[in-house]
């Protein structure tokens, strides 16, 4: 359990009936990208089993290859009930440990033989069957599973040693044009990757031609240098070391392995710069710090649901106006650059016309004109929009809804209420007119706003707010901080099924000092 891995792989799967199956077949992917078949039916069974006692809770699982067996860890923050079992097939050892707030269940396999006999085995069996096509298959999947730039590098490196070579060297660069960099090294022998890194420091590989597979003397080794290359860029090199020569089917197995690590680096940059982009882009849609509002504690919770490569439709802000505070929470319709459009729209012009002195009402009703007039591009958007301004007691506070779920108040003595009037969602209707709700905060009280992602939470056939759910949450809250409150409610929704949610999230709690 002291040593170092020479290779590490994982996945995290969520609860449910695919979660232990899900698990097997991630186990079959590794112990086929290792070569280690000949483990391969008591790896399966041992995840199964392991598997099946957290597959309630989220779990992750880490396969590590430490060159004379391999480990599994089940890694899981919330602990099963049962006592933990041991795995039914025969292993070297395991057992549970602790990480922080994490439990890992493990079991360690030794493995028969060593990597050379692997790649030996291997190397005798090039013809281009059923098996060849096999490891082709499953080194496109390993590839196909991350789109973290990173860890491409390394799943190539563990997906060519020991099968093709000894060792593998993946060489990125950042432009066609730049300079190759040493992005992940391997070997079958952990206590040799220093020095052979230095080795290859100075026999200089890093200024190889990246535009044609050649081959390398390093002492002891015979060195294959292959392009990577996707769409025409030249992403970089796969390098593979091994004692005696590369045959020409083995070159093969090469070419065909770095023409898939190339599109799948290729596909994980692009993919990482368009999340890049959307999450500038949604920064910029959320406000770019927290005012300290006078008599007021407030808190904030903001989730886009989407994966990176969306913008979240919910937005909220909160500024100072000509003679008060400003908040709005909102949702349009929708994800991606359309939604962030009207969101930009929305958030600019509620802050443009707050400093020009019009009330909340009027703000809504010009606001609503300016997304009819962005024609097809238009998108729905439901709105809370309020001003706040202290008083001896507290806060007063004016605010409309514009089609958005209810704001609720809680008094200090756990009594909740609903204090806006439904009006029309913007983006519908042209002649719309918006009346503003008086309300007054003593101090104590707290005013919660929240997008549908938390009245709408699903479980089965039931929605969080149905019955009145959100505001028996909220009269569970009474003492807490506006942060806490937010905390609470945001918890409350993501325990509330156990799927991960489909909608955007957000949380606006003001609390009266």
């Amino acid at each position: 359990m002291t040593s170092s891995p020479h290779a590490l792989l994982a996945a995290t799967f969520a609860p449910g009936e695919s979660a232990v199956p899900a698990a097997r077949r991630f186990t079959l992917e590794v112990m086929t990208a290792w070569a280690v078949a000949a483990v391969l039916p008591d790896a399966e069974q041992i995840a199964g089993e392991l598997a099946a006692q957290v597959a309630d809770e989220p779990f992750e699982v880490i396969w590590k290859h430490f060159g004379d067996a391999v480990q599994v860890e089940l890694r899981q923050r919330t602990a099963p009930q049962a006592d933990p079992k041991g795995p039914s097939v025969e292993v070297e050892e395991w057992g549970i440990t602790f990480a922080g707030d994490s439990r890992i269940h493990w079991a360690r396999l030794t493995l028969p033989g060593s990597s050379e006999r692997v790649a030996a085995e291997w190397s005798e069996d090039t013809s281009r069957g059923p098996h060849w096509l096999g490891f082709l298959a499953d080194a496109s999947d390993l590839l196909a599973g991350t789109l973290d730039p990173d860890m491409v590098p390394a799943i190539i490196a563990q997906i060519v040693v020991p099968r093709l070579a000894s060792w593998c060297g993946v060489y990125t660069t950042d432009g066609a044009v730049g300079p190759l960099r040493l992005a992940y090294l391997w070997h079958a022998d952990e206590a040799r990757i220093d020095g052979l890194r230095e080795e290859l420091a100075g026999i200089g590989i890093d200024e190889a031609d990246t535009r044609a597979t050649s081959t390398v003397h390093l002492d002891g080794s015979q060195v294959l240098a292959v392009p990577l290359t996707a769409r025409g860029r030249q992403l970089g090199m796969m390098c593979l070391g091994r004692s005696d020569r590369f045959t020409d089917e083995v070159v093969q197995f090469a070419d065909d392995i770095a023409r898939r690590a190339a599109l799948a680096m290729d596909n994980a940059r692009l993919y990482a710069q368009q999340a890049a982009a959307n999450r500038a882009l949604q920064r910029s849609l959320l406000p770019p710090n927290e005012p300290e509002v006078p008599g007021l504690d407030y808190g904030v919770v903001y989730e886009p649901a989407g994966e990176a490569n969306e913008v979240g439709g919910d937005f909220y802000d909160l500024f100072a106006a000509e003679d008060s505070w400003r908040f709005a929470i909102g949702d349009v319709c929708g994800t991606g650059p359309e939604a962030a459009a009207v969101t930009g729209l929305a958030r600019h012009t509620l802050r443009l016309l707050a400093r020009e002195g019009y009330g909340v009402a009027a703000v809504l009703g010009r606001l609503n004109q300016a997304i009819l007039e962005e024609g097809e591009r238009a998108r729905f958007l439901t709105l809370l929009h309020g001003d706040i301004s202290p008083t001896p007691s507290g806060l007063e506070v004016r605010l409309v809804s514009a089609g958005h779920p209810e704001a609720l108040r809680l008094k200090p003595s756990g009594v909740v209420e609903s204090v806006t009037t439904p009006q029309s969602l913007l983006g519908v209707f042209p002649e719309v007119q918006f009346e503003a709700d008086l309300i007054h905060l003593d101090h104590g009280d707290v005013l919660l706003a929240v997008t549908d992602g938390v009245t709408e939470r699903r479980s089965g056939g039931r929605l969080l707010d149905d019955g009145g759910g959100l505001a028996k949450l909220l009269a569970e809250c009474v003492g807490l901080s506006a942060r806490a409150v937010a905390e609470r409610i945001r918890r409350a929704a993501a325990d509330y099924a156990p799927e991960p949610s489909a909608d955007d999230l957000a949380i606006l709690v003001l609390r009266a000092r």
